[in-house]
């Protein structure tokens, strides 16, 4: 464990310097083979499959400082690398956690979703993942989605009841979209319709949805957002919606440093977390959190927010593009994250980590 903590940097920095911009551009080109065959022929296997998911414990977010345990607004829970033998296992762009952070759902740019629970130490650090199953997302018509146009998943928040019984939001790039899905005895069922899309809104075709929760308080409850991941327009303003009584307004969050948008989440008290990603090959992969407070998030808003973390290839982190909340034992807000490793298993890595946001 101590050699692993002391070269995890070391690694990390190799795997994004050396795979992940070529990673990004070919997403997809692996995994989910047998749904995608499967769709090609008409022939759809649509039941999900069991399968194993291995877990190394990350134990320190900043290797190089084991004893720091306080990152801006956040304190580290714990961490893991997680691999899986299943060539479906991998991908994953969009994280939900159930309101008591034991189960998870994961979605991925290859058109798969992954449920699993989450077990987790006597020091309250996730410990692994067990009872995993991947299944296929579906069209509105129940057939398989047929190619990456139609599969990119970038983004997953839970509307409405739990991840047995409930409804998801998932947006789409590519053939942008974003639509609602059941989930019953814990499978997701295909989509029942799609929220309209936003006017004037011709995003590029590798950067539309990559972020969709939902304003859990105030006078919005319950309404969805979406962000681009870049539709900038050479206004300094990333481009994103709220629905409003289901017609899409335009909310603006400000452009700093050429990051990106990857997720965003719903806080409990009506504010929004947003995740950020930054890449260079001279630089390697950044990430950064900002929070949006309550009541700031509104039609025809320009934002800015507060930065609560921002990381480099000196910590544990990858291609970090899902992001979920829920509450911990003592009431606590629990943030979780999981890196998108574009099924390169030797240059990227599934990373999930968790943290506590200090109010």
């Amino acid at each position: 464990m101590g050699r692993q903590s002391m070269t995890a940097s070391a690694l990390t920095r190799r795997s994004l310097l050396g795979g992940l911009g070529g990673g990004l551009a070919a997403a997809g080109a692996c995994g989910a083979s047998l749904w995608r065959t499967a769709a090609a022929k008409d022939d759809a296997p649509n039941e999900p499959l069991a399968i194993e998911v291995k877990a190394r414990a990350l134990p320190h977010f900043q290797p190089s400082k084991p004893g720091a345990n306080r990152f801006g607004d956040l304190e580290y829970r714990g961490g893991l690398v997680l691999t899986s033998p299943s060539e479906h296992f991998g991908g994953w762009s969009g994280l939900v956690m159930d309101a008591d952070g034991m189960r998870l759902l994961a979605v991925s740019d290859v058109g798969t979703w992954m449920s699993a629970s989450l077990t987790y130490g006597d020091n309250g650090a996730p410990a692994g993942l067990t009872q995993a199953r991947i299944g296929p997302l579906l069209a509105l018509s129940g057939r398989l989605l047929r190619d990456k146009r139609e599969q990119d998943a970038e983004s997953v928040a839970l509307l409405d009841g739990s991840l047995e019984h409930g409804t998801l939001l998932i947006g789409f790039e590519r053939v942008h979209r974003i639509g609602r899905f059941n989930i019953r005895d814990g499978q997701v069922q295909a989509p029942t319709e799609y929220l309209r899309r936003p006017p004037n809104s011709h995003m590029p075709t590798n950067q539309g949805f990559e972020a969709v929760t939902v304003i859990r308080a105030g006078e919005l409850k319950g309404s969805p957002v979406a962000f681009a991941e870049r539709f900038t327009r050479r206004s300094g303003y990333h481009s994103g919606w709220i629905w409003v009584n289901g017609r899409p307004q335009l909310i603006q969050l400000e452009d700093i440093d050429g990051f990106n948008i990857t997720d965003a989440v719903g806080l409990p008290d009506g504010g929004l977390l947003i995740l950020e990603r930054y890449f260079r090959w001279t630089a390697g992969v950044h990430m950064r959190i900002r929070r949006l407070l309550p009541g700031e998030v509104k039609p025809g808003a320009k934002l800015a927010g507060h930065v609560v973390l921002q990381a480099d290839t000196g910590y544990e982190i990858d291609n970090m593009e899902g992001m979920s909340v829920h509450r911990g034992s003592r009431g606590e807000t629990v943030v979780s994250l999981i890196s998108d490793n574009n099924f390169h298993t030797f240059w990227q890595r599934t990373v999930f980590l968790q943290f506590t946001l200090v109010e």
